[in-house]
């Protein structure tokens, strides 16, 4: 979710010497890895600039000799290219390899394996976007709420059209970080970078929506309405009533019921329901095995009532909430 506008950026810059403390380093901001040194572990020279946006980091990084690493689940959508040389990165059981290099990025998923081999003379830069601050942008940009994840292919072209302006905008950040007094020590500004490069990576990237992101936009919602859903996609676990939604919608409790059950077939707080439903079902999806219980997500999403939450969760999607949590 983006941050609050109060929220300032983080500047972080590492030089480390050792595979652990690389290894520390890269699970703080990124992902559990597992280093294999090609090089002579003495020759590490680990440098990690990163400014952290909230939802959104960007770093820029090098290790300074031949190395492989193997990670998985990152638990976050991560894009990088390279700066300076390539280097290439094999994704899941099948080996699927792909080059990064300055005009192409690599797209790794949330969830699944990948190793890179990586070079002394390699400079990268990497984005890393929240997966559930990535979903809820998706619904916003559609309007709707979405059911499944968004499934990046391996790689991404930055040479040219929306990539190359989007990978022109996160090293921007880098640039910017450390300007005294700079634009983006401005928290609000700090937000919308952050809030545009999660839209920008959906709709610079290919992946399964891509093509409803292209269609041309439905017929616009009265403003009501709209403002109504922004609202409880970007804070669905917010305490709502129909009164609160009403205030929010700045028009009165029957003139919203009306205008939502024309436009979107739900009541307000049907629309919230929805939506929270929408949030515990991609919880469970991604969440890690053993680390979650239903009961658990169900209370902490509002749904008291397990009975009838579960009765709701299988008329919408299908299946039990179990059922989805033993699939992820």
């Amino acid at each position: 979710m983006p941050t609050d506008q109060g929220q300032k950026i983080v500047s972080i810059r590492y030089l480390l010497r050792t595979a652990e403390e690389t290894r520390l380093a890269i699970a703080r901001h990124y992902a559990d890895v597992r280093f294999r040194m090609i090089g002579a572990a003495e020759d590490l020279r680990t440098s990690l600039e990163l400014i952290d946006l909230g939802s959104v980091s960007v770093s820029e990084i090098s290790y300074g000799i031949d190395l492989r690493f193997d990670f998985e689940d990152a638990g976050a959508y991560i894009v990088t290219w390279a700066k300076r040389a390539g280097y290439a990165v094999s994704y899941g059981r099948e080996a699927t390899t792909v080059l990064a290099t300055a005009d192409r990025a690599t797209c790794f998923d949330p969830v699944g394996s990948a190793s890179v081999d990586w070079g002394r003379e390699c400079h990268a830069i990497a984005v890393r976007a929240d997966k559930l601050a990535l979903h809820r942008q998706l619904e916003s940009l559609l309007g709707r709420p979405v059911h499944r994840r968004v499934r990046f292919a391996p790689s991404m072209d930055i040479a040219r059209g929306p990539g190359r302006s989007w990978a022109r905008l996160a090293r921007w950040s880098l640039w910017e970080k450390d300007v005294p007094h700079g634009l983006l020590q401005q928290p609000i500004i700090a937000r919308r970078l952050e809030q545009t490069l999660l839209e920008g990576l959906l709709l610079a990237a290919d992946h399964q929506y891509r093509e409803a992101l292209d269609a041309p936009p439905p017929t616009m919602r009265p403003a009501a309405v709209k403002r109504v859903m922004d609202v409880v996609r970007e804070n669905p676990a917010e305490p709502y009533d129909a009164a609160r939604l009403a205030e929010i919608a700045q028009v009165g409790l029957r003139t919203l019921q009306e205008a939502f059950r024309r436009h979107v077939g739900l009541s307000p707080m049907a629309y919230v329901q929805e939506v929270r439903l929408q949030q515990v079902r991609l919880q469970l999806r991604v969440a890690a095995p053993g680390t979650v219980r239903v009961s658990d997500v169900a209370y902490q999403w509002g749904f008291a009532h397990l009975g009838r939450f579960a009765q709701r969760y299988r008329a919408r999607f299908g299946e039990s909430p179990s059922q989805t949590l033993r699939a992820a």
